[in-house]
């Protein structure tokens, strides 16, 4: 028989007010008292009755959204352009922030807030392979968004980081650039986005006959703006020569064209920059930013009818992947008439 929220109750030795309580994240409990009913309910596999709920489809409408931070202008502009796809979908969108912690993503994927939505949308960012079992045990229907960092059953839509990062590369060189700086690797997202984008800046290069320079690679840990500075004025106190800047994302390319000016290069005329991301923001810096738009709109569409998709259908089918188009974006920051 099917668990109730009753048996969840007795199983947990609370009453049945407690159980609701911690299906709706009521903050005031003893995290001991929480604890025992998430244990009870993992152990019998309970799922809220929605129906119940006067739902006629046994459906909420509901598809959580797990991004790592909404202060990241991509993440934010991605959840602005799902929540409009949802909506056209009929479907609405409730949004969490796992600030890329492994604890907290899986909590989210776990928790009582799993149990209460129609599907999920994930953008995960610290769970590793070694956490791809885990991702079989999630019943609710579910889309992965970004790298593919978890291989398991599930839907994946995400962009060409490493083409996207070999146009912007070529890019550069086309305009006689050659010692360009790949501005954005991370030894902790060797199998990310840093990743990818290194092995298309790297794989432009050695289609260009360029020489690749490990002094032109520079690490930049959490892609925000203050980190993209940061990175850049270490960098240029090493007194490396360079001409060209291929930014693995918008913010840390934002970041770095301000030290670059502050400290009297001039932008394309001396460092020619470009960024990944297209967020809004690239339009208005001086100079504008030329970038890679990765193709958010579409991102979205394809996740949301995925998703939905998978909601409609009981039918156990094989997991799909699903790569958007991108588009080279040429603005002031790296077109001179030198």
């Amino acid at each position: 028989m099917t668990p109730t929220l009753h048996d969840v109750a007795r199983m947990a030795e609370v009453s049945i007010k407690t159980v609701s309580n911690v299906l709706n994240d009521y903050p005031y409990m003893r995290p001991a008292t929480r604890q025992r009913v998430l244990d009870a309910i993992d152990a019998l596999d309970y799922t809220p009755n929605l129906t119940a709920r006067g739902l006629r489809s046994g459906r909420t409408g509901l598809i959580n959204l797990i991004i790592p931070y909404l202060r990241n202008p991509y993440f934010a502009e991605l959840a602005d352009e799902l929540m409009r796809a949802a909506d056209r979908q009929g479907l609405s969108v409730i949004i969490a922030q796992s600030g890329g912690d492994r604890k907290t993503e899986l909590e989210l994927l776990r928790g009582p807030r799993a149990r209460m939505v129609d599907g999920i949308m994930f953008s995960p960012l610290a769970l590793g392979e070694q956490d791809t079992p885990l991702l079989a045990k999630v019943k609710t229907p579910m889309v992965l968004l970004g790298e593919r960092i978890l291989e398991g059953p599930k839907d994946h839509v995400t962009m060409r980081n490493t083409e996207g990062a070999r146009a912007a590369t070529e890019h550069l060189l086309a305009q006689g650039r050659r010692r360009i700086v790949a501005f954005g690797t991370d030894p902790n997202m060797e199998h990310g986005s840093a990743g990818l984008r290194l092995d298309g800046y790297r794989q432009a290069l050695e289609a260009a006959s360029v020489p690749f320079d490990p002094a032109l690679t520079v690490d930049v840990v959490g892609w925000f703006h203050a980190t993209g500075a940061t990175a850049m004025r270490s960098f240029l106190e090493k007194g490396v020569p360079f001409d060209g800047l291929v930014g693995f994302n918008d913010l840390i390319a934002l970041g770095a064209m301000r030290v670059l000016q502050e400290a009297g290069l001039r932008v394309p005329h001396d460092v020619a920059v470009i960024g990944y991301d297209d967020i809004d923001e690239a339009r208005y810096s001086l100079p504008s930013l030329s970038t890679i738009d990765p193709g958010r709109p579409e991102i979205a569409e394809v996740s949301v009818r995925y998703l939905k998709q998978r909601i409609a259908s009981d039918e156990d089918v094989p997991a799909r992947e699903y790569l958007s188009d991108f588009r080279l974006v040429q603005r002031e920051s790296s077109v001179s008439s030198r």
